[in-house]
């Protein structure tokens, strides 16, 4: 199907297929010539490869046998990860999703109790369809709903018995909020006081250091189980790791392959993560740096035009957070979109409505700083605010 060129029938769901609308939002996006950050869906393909291929190379691994059902490369990036995060053993699997229904499973069964403590943002409630019930037999308690991880107080009030307690670092959902290391702390240690384990849903946990000021393996030290991912932060094609003890972990090899993640070859997945371990982790406190740049840069412009709205949180905790103004979100992605058209820069993408619980009236997007956002400075942000603006006010 040919892209749509016509903008206000990309955001008109009556008037064209949903699916030639993000086909071109994806092809203006993608080739946009400057953006804060590039996702994983943007460009065509052959350059993907290309590039993966020439860091394989240089890297050393182009020669290195091709992997199956979990040799090779991806046992090296197993061990490489155990390593980066100070835990005995990790288990590479094909999505998060996996990882952490089987972390949970494991715990359930050690521990007697399937209850497990999240928060009702964390990824395993929205964006997973009830997996933890439906496929593992677990049952969910929420010890807050309050936009961000439970306090200590929270946890060991909590009225009912868990075996396990989540917790998602940052709280993706709720602007990618992270507690102070004290507060992790005491709540790891309320946890412990009833007796239950601690996993980590750890999808973004590479961007938390800047944050916490402690390195990788002190924070997910806390944990007894930890799950990271490649594709959110690190630029990897897919694939995630659990981390945790050796007994553990061998029995999550067994659950990998009941679950039909015992995949036979994964050597482009594995080569992606690799290369993120290698050259966007040590980038990543530039990248939050420089988040707290584009978050002040953003505010200034949009006090200048005398907009309602919210940037969240005010200084990131992370390369990512939220801004929020009051229009309805295909006004605001029918901008953003028309934006990029019109200048080739990638501001803003695509706008929500808010979860449940949010005020009526009002959108929220998401901003990511990666590399190609290191290079913008605040007066660059305030005018592609302003610029922004102009499409819509």
């Amino acid at each position: 199907m040919e892209p749509v060129d016509d903008v206000d029938a990309v955001n008109a769901p009556d008037a064209v297929d949903p699916e030639a609308a993000r086909l071109h939002r994806a092809k203006v996006w993608g080739g946009a010539e400057r953006t804060l950050w590039r996702t994983q869906v943007d460009g065509p393909v052959g350059p993907r490869l290309r590039e993966l291929a020439d860091w394989a190379e240089s890297s050393g691994h182009g020669e290195a046998p091709l992997d199956s059902y979990g040799d090779g490369l991806v046992e090296e990036l197993e061990g490489r990860v155990a390593e980066e995060l100070g835990m005995p053993a990790a288990v590479f699997f094909p999505t998060g999703t996996m990882a952490q229904q089987v972390a949970l499973r494991c715990w359930a069964g050690r521990t007697g109790n399937p209850v497990v403590a999240l928060h009702p943002l964390a990824h395993p409630e929205v964006h997973e369809g009830g997996a933890l019930g439906a496929v593992s037999g677990l049952r969910t308690v929420h010890p807050t709903d309050a936009p961000r991880l439970p306090t200590a107080e929270e946890v060991r009030d909590h009225p009912e018995p868990f075996g396990t307690l989540m917790l998602e670092l940052p709280l993706r959902d709720a602007g990618f909020v992270l507690p102070t290391w004290e507060e992790l702390t005491e709540v790891v240690a309320a946890a412990r006081e009833r007796d239950a384990v601690v996993h980590f849903d750890g999808a973004r946990l590479w961007e938390c250091p800047t944050h916490f000021g402690r390195p990788l393996a002190e924070i997910a030290g806390l944990a007894d189980s930890v799950y990271v991912s490649f594709y959110k932060s690190l630029g990897g094609m897919s694939g995630a790791v659990l981390a945790g003890p050796e007994d553990v972990m061998a029995e999550a090899r067994v659950w990998r392959h009941r679950y039909g993640g015992q995949v036979f070859q994964q050597y482009p997945a594995a080569l992606t993560a690799l290369r993120g371990l290698d050259v966007e982790l040590p980038r990543l406190p530039s990248y939050v740096a420089h988040a707290r740049v584009v978050a002040d840069a953003v505010r200034e412009a949009l006090t200048e035009a005398g907009l309602w709205f919210r940037v969240h949180p005010e200084a990131p905790h992370t390369h990512q957070f939220q801004v929020w103004l009051p229009y309805d979100p295909d006004t605001l992605t029918a901008a953003a979109l028309a934006q990029t058209e019109a200048t080739g820069t990638a501001l803003f993408r695509r706008w929500f409505a808010p979860g449940a619980g949010g005020p009526p009236g009002v959108a929220v997007t998401e901003l990511t700083v990666a590399g190609p956002g290191l290079e913008w400075t605040a007066e660059d942000v305030r005018a592609a605010v302003r610029a922004f603006l102009d499409r819509i006010v």
